[in-house]
């Protein structure tokens, strides 16, 4: 294998182009980039950088130093077996990562709506959170509460509008997800539950019911989608993104797929799993590199990601399914920190949320990837370490 080419200038991309390398591949490396900056990492978009602490958020990664080709300002088209088409022409590969992430999804209506998914999205937004600015956003989910933290922070009027029954209702569960709700009145957000928006207007929204919400600024935060749309018409199979085995391997020939577009199989889980987090993009890139090269390797991961939202920190690890009950750690009405955990039918931990109890998420992301029986008593116990909930 002599050229590999590098689809997706994100952090999956870079942490790609950094796994070959040190797997000893000394070939030539390009890396396609469909925006005009250098690789960065998005997290802090809409953290740092819309509170105005940072302006960039470089991954720290030296591509020269790795002898990277870096084609900033392109965009892949298509693809055939061994030609990848760009919109600055086509080129040959022997090895391909498909690292192309997510696009956000926008809602109806001819009125501008603010997205956050660049740095130049997050810049752009930051510029109009203004004292006293009347701030929308649609969806109460990871972005939409992180997006309303900062605005409210900012001295904005915000009104945050959510279709589901309660915050973060898709990602954890509205039996969860409630018990977020008070962050809202607290942090002076309004919160409109279960109200679809219908447009997106000049002046503000118009939801379904025919209410109106005016609003200088409109953020759209209802989830992203696979930008894969390049690979339509290739030999690549897609289905909610890019259809990869658990070696992340796709259906063409020396061609691989990480991060928020790769959709592969879990051995643990027994399931589908695409996951758009920043832990994917990170860890995911190793085994694609071996797969690349001709190694055995296996990507089975536990599922982690964080948000931080209205002066808390949220955790996420693992994948409950409906079959799984859940126990709640802790009382969210009296210091704020507790903890949910979902035990499968035989006991065993699925996932674990945590609100401000870091050590549960690191000892519970342990005992999922152990997949050891626990006593669920003691694990409703929030004064007992999860670690030492282990049956005998």
């Amino acid at each position: 294998m002599d050229h590999v080419v590098v689809v997706g200038a994100g952090l999956a991309g870079v942490r790609s182009i950094e796994a070959l390398r040190s797997r000893g591949f000394t070939g030539r490396i390009t890396l396609i980039g469909e925006e005009h900056h250098r690789p960065y990492d998005r997290p802090p978009l809409s953290k740092a950088v819309l509170l105005g602490d940072a302006d960039s958020t470089v991954v720290d990664s030296d591509l020269d130093a790795m002898d990277v080709r870096l084609c900033l300002g392109t965009a892949a088209k298509g693809l055939r077996d061994g030609v990848l088409e760009t919109t600055e022409g086509e080129l040959e590969y022997d090895g391909l990562v498909i690292a192309t992430g997510a696009t956000p999804v926008r809602l109806r209506g001819e009125g501008h709506q603010h997205v956050l998914r660049t740095i130049d999205d997050a810049l752009a937004l930051r510029e109009r959170l203004v004292p006293g600015a009347r701030v929308a956003v649609v969806g109460a989910g990871w972005i939409g509460a992180e997006v309303a933290t900062a605005a409210a922070k900012a001295g904005c009027a915000v009104t945050v509008v959510e279709a589901g029954e309660s915050p973060l209702a898709a990602a954890i569960g509205p039996a969860v997800g409630c018990h977020t709700i008070g962050w809202y009145a607290r942090a002076g957000v309004e919160l409109r539950l279960g109200a679809m928006v219908g447009t997106v207007d000049a002046d503000g929204l118009t939801l379904m019911s025919g209410a109106r919400v005016p609003a200088d600024v409109v953020v759209s935060g209802v989830g992203v989608r696979p930008s894969v749309h390049w690979l339509k018409g290739s030999a690549v199979r897609l289905d909610n993104g890019v259809l990869v085995d658990e070696h992340l391997r796709t259906s063409l020939p020396n061609v691989v797929a990480v991060g928020d577009c790769a959709n592969w199989w879990s051995r643990r889980f027994g399931a589908r799993l695409r996951v758009e987090h920043w832990d994917t993009a990170l860890q995911a890139p190793d085994t694609a590199a071996a797969t690349l090269l001709g190694e055995e390797a296996v990507y089975d991961p536990v599922p982690y990601f964080w948000s931080e939202q209205f002066d808390h920190m949220l955790q996420f690890a693992g994948h409950p399914t409906p079959d799984d009950r859940m126990l709640l750690r802790g009382d969210p009405r009296a210091d704020g920190k507790w903890a949910v955990c979902w035990l499968t039918p035989e006991d065993r931990l699925a996932a674990v949320f945590t609100v401000d109890r870091p050590r549960d998420v690191v000892q519970g992301r342990r005992l999922v990837e152990g997949g050891r029986r626990l006593d669920p008593r003691r694990v409703a116990d929030a004064a007992v370490p999860l670690r030492d909930c282990i049956m005998a």
